[in-house]
C-alpha cells in the first residue's frame, strides 16, 4: 500500500503500523458507528438503498490487505467522545479507510480514467427482492439531510468527524488530509455553513444498521422467478443423477435425511401437546413469570388455529411478516410450548405462546391467512415487573395488552402530565385491555402514555410500549435498589425513551443523582441518569440529563454498553455549558454523591460532587472526578 502524504502537523511521521488482528477487533467492536460514518459521508444522490449497501461494503473492506497495514495512521486526540475507541490506532485506521473510500465513492466517473473500486456498485453485501432504508426521522433530520446533500463530500466528512466523532478542527484537518482531501481547510469552512445540529447525527434517520424493508418491482421479479424456476428444476435433476450414494460420508455426516421426523420437532407441531397452567397456578407458585399464566381467550380450543400457528412458527412462509427483538432467535420451538392466549382481537385471530425463553405472537386475519404475522421477543428470567403484560394488537397508533392473571386494575398515565389523574383502562374477562394511544410510533413527543398495573398486594408497576411484544418496565432510584416509578419521576425524562425504541429493552431506570444551585440565583437544576438495560445483556444505553424548569431535560452525555449508572458501577459524572439569564457562560458539572471532588481540564477543582465555574461559550472543557477511596471517575461518554 502507498503511504499517505505528510499531515499538516507531521503527525504521520510517528504513525503506528496497525496489524490485521488489531484492525479487525476495532472494526467488529465499532462496526455500527463506522457504517453510520460511511452512510453520512456518501452522497445522498446514490439513493437510500444503494447508500445503505455501499456504507456496509465500505466498512467491511476497511481491513488491511496483508498482515501489516503499511498505512501511516493519524490518531487524533478525541477530546469529545472518551469511549474505548479514543487513541486506538486500530479504530483510527479503519475510520480513515472508511472516510477515504466514502470520499472516493462520491467522485464522478470519468471516461478516460479507470473507476476506483468504491465508485462501483458493491458485490457484497447484496439483498435481492427488497429495498432497504433507515427509519424515517422528523423534520429536523430531513432538513439536516438536505443541507448535507448540498455540501461536497469532503465538507460532509468534516461535519461528521466534528459532530459525530467529536474531533476538534485540527484533528479533522489531519484526518481529511490523510484521507486524500485536496483542500481540508476549504472543506472545514464549507462545513461551517451548516448549522451545528450534531445531536441529530445519532438519529435513527442516519442509522444504516436499523432498517426498514420494502419489495422491489414485483411484476418484473415474477417474470424472473419463472425463468429461474425452470433452471432450478433442471439443476436438481442433474444433481440427483450425479449425487448417487457411494461409500463415503454424506455432507450431513451421520444425520438422518431431511425428511426424517424428529420426535421433539413433531411434538412441537402438535396442538394436543401444548402445555397450559391452571387458573390458580400463579397463586401457589414461587415464580411470577410467564410460566404461571393460564391459557385464556375464546379460541383456546380451536385446534386448527393452533396447528396453523405452530406450523408457521416452525416454517414461516414467504408471505409471513416475521419480526424479532434484537438478540432473539426466530427459530422453531425446541419442543411443546405453553399456550398463553388464543382469541379474537379486533379483526384478527391472535395466538400467544411461550417456550421458556421467548414469547411468540402469531396473528392472522379472520378472513384468510394472507396477512399472517409472527413476532418473537426474548423474556428469559422475567420477573413480576416484566411479566405483567404482552401486546396482543397494534392498530391505528393504538395498542392492546393481555395482562397477567395477578393484575387487579389497570390505568393509563401520561408521563408528560404527572399532575393529571390516571385514566382507568377497561379489561375484558380474559384480561385483554381496551386500546389506547401508544408512544411507540408517535412522531413527536407531546404526550407519552405508560401502562400502570396494580396487583392484588397493592403494588403498582409502570411500563411503556417501545414497539416490542413486552413493554419496558420503568423504575426510579439509585442503581442496585430501584423502586417502582411514579409518573412524576419520569415527567422530564419520558421523551428520551424514544431513543431506545425497538432496541430489545427490558427495563429503564431513572436516577436523580444530584441537585445543583445555579449561579447568579438562577434557581436549581437536577441531574438525572437514565439507564436502559436489554434482555440480551449487551447494548445498554445511558443518558445523563440536565433538567431545569423546562418541560424536558437536555442530554448532557450519553454512553452505550457501559456499566455506569448500573448496579455494577453506581457512579456517574457529566457536565454542560450553561448560559445564565444575564448572558454569562458557566461550566457546570455534577457527579453522584460518592464523588468527593470534581476537576475541570482548565485546572479548576472543587470539593464535593458539583462544580460551577465561569467560562467562555467556545470552551471545550473536560471533567474528572474522584471517589473517597481514590478511584477516578470520568464523564459519561
Amino acid at each position: 500500500m502507498q503511504s499517505q502524504p505528510q499531515s499538516r502537523n507531521s503527525a504521520s511521521a510517528n504513525a503506528p503500523v496497525v496489524d490485521v488482528e488489531h484492525a479487525e477487533a476495532a472494526l467488529v467492536e465499532h462496526y455500527p458507528r463506522l457504517v453510520r460514518i460511511a452512510y453520512l459521508v456518501l452522497p445522498p444522490s446514490l439513493g437510500r438503498n444503494r447508500r445503505v449497501l455501499t456504507a456496509h461494503a465500505l466498512a467491511q473492506r476497511a481491513l488491511p490487505r496483508g498482515r501489516k497495514s503499511g498505512d501511516e495512521v493519524v490518531v487524533p486526540t478525541q477530546r469529545g467522545t472518551g469511549e474505548r475507541r479514543d487513541g486506538d490506532p486500530g479504530y483510527a485506521y479503519v475510520r480513515l479507510r472508511v472516510v477515504r473510500t466514502a470520499l472516493d465513492a462520491g467522485l464522478p466517473l470519468r471516461r478516460k480514467a479507470w473507476p476506483r473500486r468504491a465508485q462501483l456498485p458493491s458485490l457484497l453485501p447484496q439483498v435481492w427482492g427488497l429495498r432497504l432504508f433507515p427509519r424515517s426521522g422528523g423534520s429536523d433530520e430531513l432538513a439536516l439531510d438536505q443541507r448535507l446533500s448540498a455540501l461536497s463530500g469532503a465538507a460532509r466528512a468534516a461535519y461528521v468527524l466534528r459532530g459525530l466523532e467529536r474531533l476538534d478542527d485540527s484533528d479533522v484537518l489531519d484526518v481529511l488530509e490523510a484521507a486524500g482531501c485536496a483542500d481540508p481547510g476549504d472543506a472545514l469552512a464549507e462545513a461551517d455553513e451548516v448549522e451545528a445540529a450534531y445531536g441529530l447525527l445519532e438519529s435513527p434517520e442516519f442509522d444504516p444498521c436499523s432498517l426498514h424493508a420494502r419489495p422491489t418491482d414485483l411484476m418484473r421479479r415474477r417474470q424472473h422467478m419463472k425463468a429461474a424456476g425452470v433452471a432450478a428444476v433442471a439443476t436438481l435433476v442433474c444433481g440427483a443423477l450425479l449425487g448417487l450414494p457411494g461409500d463415503s460420508w454424506g455432507p450431513d455426516g451421520a444425520a438422518a435425511p431431511p425428511y426424517a421426523q424428529n420426535p421433539a420437532g413433531q411434538a412441537a407441531l402438535d396442538p394436543g401437546k401444548l402445555t397450559t397452567a391452571s387458573a390458580s397456578a400463579w397463586k401457589r407458585s414461587a415464580r411470577t413469570d410467564f410460566s404461571t399464566w393460564p391459557a385464556r381467550g375464546d379460541l383456546v380450543g380451536d385446534r386448527a388455529l393452533l396447528r396453523r400457528a405452530l406450523a408457521v412458527w416452525a416454517r414461516p412462509g414467504e408471505s409471513v411478516q416475521v419480526s424479532a427483538t434484537p438478540g432473539t432467535a426466530a427459530g422453531a420451538p425446541p419442543g411443546p410450548a405453553q399456550l398463553l392466549f388464543a382469541g379474537d382481537v379486533d379483526e384478527t385471530h391472535v395466538v400467544l405462546l411461550y417456550d421458556g425463553l421467548r414469547i411468540v405472537r402469531y396473528a392472522e386475519p379472520k378472513e384468510g391467512t394472507s396477512g399472517a404475522a409472527l413476532d418473537f421477543a426474548r423474556v428469559d428470567g422475567a420477573t413480576s415487573g416484566e411479566a405483567n403484560a404482552v401486546v396482543v394488537s397494534r392498530a391505528d397508533g393504538n395498542v392492546r395488552y393481555l395482562t397477567a392473571p395477578w393484575v387487579g386494575t389497570a390505568t393509563v398515565a401520561d408521563l408528560l402530565k404527572p399532575a393529571a389523574k390516571d385514566v382507568p383502562l377497561h379489561r375484558a374477562a380474559d384480561g385483554v385491555t381496551d386500546p389506547f394511544a401508544s408512544p411507540a410510533t408517535a412522531s413527536g413527543c407531546t404526550s407519552w402514555n405508560a401502562l400502570r398495573l396494580r396487583d392484588e398486594s397493592g403494588t403498582i408497576r409502570m411500563s411503556t410500549d417501545l414497539g416490542e411484544l413486552v413493554p419496558a418496565h420503568l423504575t426510579a432510584g439509585r442503581p442496585g435498589a430501584p423502586r417502582e416509578a411514579s409518573p412524576a419521576a419520569w415527567a422530564k425524562s419520558a421523551c428520551s425513551l424514544a431513543s431506545v425504541r425497538s432496541h430489545g429493552v427490558r427495563s429503564v431506570n431513572s436516577w436523580a443523582y444530584a441537585r445543583q444551585t445555579l449561579p447568579e440565583a438562577n434557581g436549581t437544576a437536577a441531574w438525572v441518569c437514565t439507564r436502559a438495560d436489554t434482555w440480551r445483556g449487551g447494548g445498554s444505553r445511558i443518558l445523563a440529563q440536565f433538567q431545569t424548569t423546562g418541560p424536558v431535560g437536555a442530554v448532557a452525555a450519553k454512553a452505550e454498553d457501559s456499566p455506569a449508572c448500573g448496579g455494577r458501577d453506581p457512579h456517574v459524572l457529566a457536565g454542560v455549558l450553561w448560559k445564565s439569564r444575564a448572558g454569562s457562560w458557566y461550566l457546570l458539572g455534577a457527579g453522584s454523591r460518592d464523588v468527593t471532588s470534581v476537576t475541570a481540564s482548565g485546572g479548576e477543582r472543587v470539593s464535593g460532587h458539583v462544580l460551577a465555574v465561569p467560562t467562555k461559550r467556545s470552551a471545550r472543557a473536560r471533567l474528572s472526578g474522584e471517589l473517597a477511596d481514590g478511584r477516578k471517575v470520568s464523564t459519561l461518554r
